[in-house]
């Protein structure tokens, strides 16, 4: 904490009381404090921040009570005042105010004083939950971005190295990197309390006459299936081929919704592209199944059960579809 500022508007006296408070509760730079005496409930002190926070010169505070300054609040303040005055160590509650017609919320820590000649008093530490909350956020933001930055690096410097293979027919990651982003997904999205989608897709079955021409016109569509993959996802998703017909992706802070209408215009593109292979054209169909995190499951085996559950129902209605698993309503404890 930052050491108190010479302040000629509080008692010596006061100041002493305040010492041990001072150095390990307050912030001057950002908190407002409050000193009142117990019995009458009469402002003794206000620090620069509280007289600017209540838009008046803190010598003006001295000697006022919380229902001129707060009208119908201060019951609630003085509620939390008794609390605190009930209790040896430090009490903090949640107040919503309007102060100088600025609708604010504080945190407010009170602890209980003797003052001199043994008056008791009550110290009251305001903080302004706005801008401690926006630090916070600010700083979820900065280590996010830290961290997805880091493992984009960690994957550059792996695909340089020659440490991630690729499928080579499709281009698309292996398995066992797949598996790896979805759990750091997974944790990442635990902690952040955001979304993401998952998605299991599967080639219809070919035509018999197309399948008739062997493994090379299979190879052409899975390319063009690896190809149609990693022009409709970003960076921060993943794709991979699982084997030779399943196909996944991950998509990143992205929710049920988006999901579905991204993989449905993926699946209008699947349907509607051709496949040249010796002056014969050949089309193909995907079926898919779309699951979330944490809507539709809230661990790894329940995303892949529910993806899994959603395209075999997306297969049992004929393919060429794009299915969304159920979205669980826990029931209440």
């Amino acid at each position: 904490m930052s050491a108190p500022p010479a302040d000629p508007g509080i008692d010596v006296r006061l100041a002493a009381c305040l010492a041990p408070l001072a150095a390990s509760l307050i912030d001057w730079g950002q908190d407002g404090l409050v000193l009142k005496h117990a019995g009458n409930g009469l402002w003794m002190y206000a620090s620069a921040r509280m007289a600017d926070w209540l838009g008046r010169p803190g010598q003006a505070l001295k000697g006022c009570t919380d229902a001129e300054l707060f009208g119908e609040a201060a019951a609630a303040l003085r509620v939390a005042d008794q609390a605190a005055l009930d209790q040896t160590g430090a009490q903090h509650a949640e107040h919503k105010l309007e102060l100088a017609g600025v609708r604010r919320e504080f945190s407010v820590l009170r602890q209980r004083l003797t003052g001199p000649d043994e008056a008791p008093l009550l110290a009251a530490v305001w903080r302004d939950l706005a801008l401690s909350r926006r630090r916070d956020a600010q700083l979820r933001h900065a280590l996010d971005q830290l961290e997805q930055e880091q493992l984009a690096n960690e994957q550059l410097r792996r695909e340089m190295h020659g440490q991630l293979p690729r499928d080579s027919a499709t281009g698309l990651h292996n398995r066992a990197h797949f598996e790896d982003q979805l759990r750091r997904e997974v944790d990442l999205s635990t902690r952040e309390h955001r979304e993401f989608a998952l998605v299991s897709i599967e080639l219809d079955p070919l035509p018999d006459e197309v399948r008739s021409l062997g493994s090379p016109v299979r190879s052409r569509v899975h390319e063009t299936l690896g190809n149609l993959l990693r022009s409709n996802t970003r960076a921060m998703d993943a794709s991979c081929r699982y084997d030779d017909e399943r196909f996944a992706v991950l998509l990143s802070g992205v929710g049920l919704a988006t999901a579905h209408s991204r993989m449905e215009g993926l699946r209008r593109q699947c349907a509607t592209q051709i496949v040249a292979h010796e002056g014969r054209e050949v089309g193909f169909t995907v079926s898919m199944g779309v699951a979330s995190f944490p809507h539709t499951a809230h661990t790894q085996d329940e995303l892949r059960s529910a993806c899994e559950a959603a395209l075999a129902d997306a297969r049992q209605r004929g393919g060429n579809r794009v299915t969304l698993a159920s979205i669980r309503f826990d029931a209440e404890a």
